[in-house]
This record gives C-alpha cells, sequence and structure tokens, in this order.
C-alpha cells in the first residue's frame, strides 16, 4: 500500500503527544510493508528547520518527506474579524495555498491507496483530494477536538473569555460533525472517542487503534527510586489544556505541598512556553528550557504529574511515562482511554485534596513507588503493543480497499 500521510505541524522533535503518535504509526505502517509519504505543515508555531542539516534518523522510514511552511500565527485581528464568520477559526488557521498547491502536484504524480489526515484540521483539503484521487481518504482523529474546547470553556469563570470560547467551541464542533461522513473510513484514538464519533452521526467504516509503543526503546532507568523524591510534567506548552493544568498545579497545590514537604521539587519542560513560565520564580520549582531528550527528562524523576482537566483522546505523554516506569499522578479526564487502575498501575487526582493526599502517599511509601512503575510499564506492553495494533490497522485498510475495488 502506498500511503500519504498529511500533518498540521512537522512531527519532530519527539516532544509532544501529536508528533510521538504520527512517528509510531508511520514507522509501524513501513514495517508493515507500506510504503509511507509524509506531507507536513512546517508552521510558525512549531517551525523546524528542514533545509540545513539531514533530516533526523527518526523519519528514516519515509520514502520521501515534503514540508510547507505555513504561517498560523494567532492574530488579534482575524480572531476578531471571525467573530462575523461562520467559519471556524480553529480551522482556517491551517488552510494554506502553499499547502494545497504542493498536495495537488504530489496526487497528480502518485497513485496513493491511502490519504491519512492526522487531525481533523487536514480536513479543508478534503476535496482537493477526492477530486483529484482515487485513494480512500482516513481521519485519524487523534481528540474529538470541540470537545477539548468545551471542556476548557467550562473551566473559565471570567465571563468574557467565556462566551468567546464557548463561540469558538460552537463553530469548531459544527464543522467537525458536518465533515464526519465525508471520511471513508476513520480511525479514532480511543473506543470511548470512537462511541463518541457514532452519536454524533459517524456511519462509515471505522475502528479504535490507540498509540502502540515498542518497548525495546523505552528502557526504564529505575535509579530515580533512590533519589529524593521529585515530580515532573513535560508537554506543549502552547496547548491550552497543559498550561491551564499547570498554572493551577503551581497555583494551587504547590504551596500546599511545599509546606508539608521543604525538599519536594518540581521540574517541569515543554516547548513554548509563555514567560511567565519560563521565568517562574517559585521555591522548588524549575523549568527546563530546551530538553534534547524527552524520554531522559522523564527519567531522571521518580513521579510524572499530568494535571489536565480538559482535553480529548489519549495522553501520549501518559503512556510514554508508563512505558518508562515511572509513577502517574493524573486525572480521570487525563486519563481516558487508557483503562489503568487506581493506586496499581496509576494514581488518580482530580481535586486539590487528591494531589496532596496521593503526594503524601508517596512521601511516606516510597518502597512501593517502583512496583507501581513496573505495573505501569507491563500495563503498556499487554495494552499498547505497536506491531499488534499496526497489523490490526493494515487489515482493516486492506479490508475497506478490497471492497471499493482497488488492487494494490
Amino acid at each position: 500500500m502506498k500511503v500519504l500521510q498529511l500533518c498540521k505541524k512537522f512531527p519532530y522533535p519527539l516532544q509532544d503527544g501529536e508528533s510521538i503518535a504520527i512517528q509510531h504509526i508511520s514507522r509501524s505502517l513501513r514495517d508493515m510493508g507500506c510504503e509511507m509519504t509524509l506531507l507536513t505543515m512546517n508552521t510558525s508555531k512549531h517551525y523546524y528547520k528542514t533545509g540545513e542539516a539531514p533530516l533526523p534518523t527518526e523519519l528514516s522510514h519515509y520514502k520521501e518527506i515534503y514540508a510547507v511552511d505555513v504561517d498560523n500565527t494567532i492574530r488579534s485581528w482575524d480572531a476578531f474579524k471571525n467573530l462575523f464568520s461562520k467559519e471556524s477559526y480553529h480551522i482556517t488557521r491551517f488552510q494554506s495555498d502553499a499547502f494545497a498547491d504542493q498536495l495537488l502536484s504530489l496526487l497528480k504524480k502518485n497513485n496513493y491507496d491511502i490519504i491519512q489526515l492526522e487531525t481533523l484540521y487536514l480536513a479543508p483539503y478534503y476535496d482537493l483530494i477526492k477530486n483529484n484521487s482515487d485513494a480512500l481518504i482516513v481521519m485519524r482523529a487523534h481528540n474529538i477536538e470541540h470537545e477539548i474546547w468545551d471542556r476548557i470553556t467550562e473551566q473559565i469563570d471570567f465571563t468574557p473569555k467565556k462566551l468567546y470560547l464557548s463561540y469558538l467551541a460552537k463553530k469548531l464542533k459544527r464543522f467537525e460533525v458536518e465533515r464526519l461522513n465525508k471520511y471513508d473510513f476513520l480511525v479514532a484514538i480511543t473506543e470511548r472517542d470512537l462511541d463518541k464519533f457514532k452519536s454524533l452521526g459517524y456511519k462509515n467504516g471505522c475502528l479504535a487503534i490507540p498509540v502502540g509503543f515498542n518497548l525495546s526503546q523505552y528502557e526504564p532507568d529505575t535509579a530515580a527510586f533512590n533519589r529524593p523524591l521529585a515530580l515532573s510534567f513535560i508537554g506543549s506548552l502552547d496547548w491550552m489544556p497543559n498550561t491551564e493544568g499547570l498554572h493551577w498545579f503551581l497555583d494551587e497545590v504547590w504551596p500546599k505541598l511545599r509546606a508539608s514537604h521543604p525538599d519536594l521539587e518540581f521540574h517541569f519542560a515543554g516547548r513554548n512556553a509563555s514567560a511567565d513560565l519560563r521565568n517562574v520564580r517559585i521555591q522548588g520549582v524549575h523549568y527546563h528550557d530546551q530538553v534534547a531528550d524527552a524520554k531522559s527528562f522523564i527519567q531522571n524523576y521518580p513521579i510524572s504529574i499530568v494535571p489536565l482537566f480538559a482535553g480529548s483522546g489519549i495522553k501520549i505523554k501518559i503512556l510514554e511515562a508508563m512505558a518508562l516506569g515511572r509513577v502517574v499522578i493524573s486525572s480521570s479526564i487525563g486519563l481516558e482511554g487508557i483503562p489503568a487502575k487506581h493506586m496499581k498501575q496509576v494514581i488518580i487526582a482530580n481535586s486539590l485534596e487528591d494531589y496532596i493526599e496521593s503526594i503524601d502517599w508517596c512521601y511516606n511509601n516510597q518502597s512501593q513507588l517502583q512496583k507501581i512503575g513496573d505495573n505501569a510499564r507491563s500495563f503498556v506492553k499487554s495494552h499498547f503493543n505497536n506491531d499488534r495494533l499496526a497489523a490490526k490497522l493494515v487489515n482493516a485498510y486492506q479490508k475497506v480497499l478490497l471492497n471499493h475495488g482497488h488492487k494494490h
């Protein structure tokens, strides 16, 4: 099978969940015999210098990579004008004539079997693909996008901001639902998301395939369990659910934790942090500006916290920390799609009191932390095996292609 994968940002470095999800599935599809081509936006927000050095070996499984510069900067005037438009501002920021031209050029030169859209933000290119290719158009939905913004809106008290975000969420939902049944096939990231898409009216072929992991690439280092207790967080710091959760943790949880445990340290990292996070001046809190290797950062600390109260899909960073044998403390929303058990493979904390109680428990039971980390790793091995999940996806694609009369 020849697969063209479309992405809204260059999927490297592998420091955020979306990039990891794209890299893992594309490599697995190649290992299953697919010929992979990547067409990606190289956005102003997540720009990667592609021309100055060879592409990273982590992307060597692609036969060809095409990156198109796209300016998706959020501008106040554009956001204001969008108030008087039916279009979703979330989506219009990823509409690019240059990207469309490159896509059209590839479609004219190649006969692809599958064109896989990574996230809803590639949906505006559906008509261009349909009019110029016989390929099956697959939407790989990393999240239910409008649900993220619904949940963010629920967390906000400030009325003008709340009203504005609610308005944006409604337009995003309309865009998401109107296009649902255009896709030939839908790949949801969790069974829960797939059920939600069906309840929104989706009727075509579909499958729930979470992100898979090859545990040989995630060898745990247990040394952190023998050092003084420390917490860590890593994730994209330009994604609102992450920053809202992180600010809540720093403002509400940390002062109380620090009062009880004056030696406790919290280390966080992530690209595109705002100035207040980059320049944080809180006792015991450390921001790491440039993290060359996200796995090494996670390995340095026994506990990974993920204070998420909005979001959708599956949280790759949680699975990555579990694969590395860390103790993950997160909310029920953070753990959606990850059926791990509280106090066995993860620790679930949904409130200020939960976080205090959980970290107090970790302090008083440090000898048991590594066991939870070991359980977490075993859980990922049994539920998120990369090869098994890729084989399931390829098999589904082959059946759909046969049903549509494709030869491959």
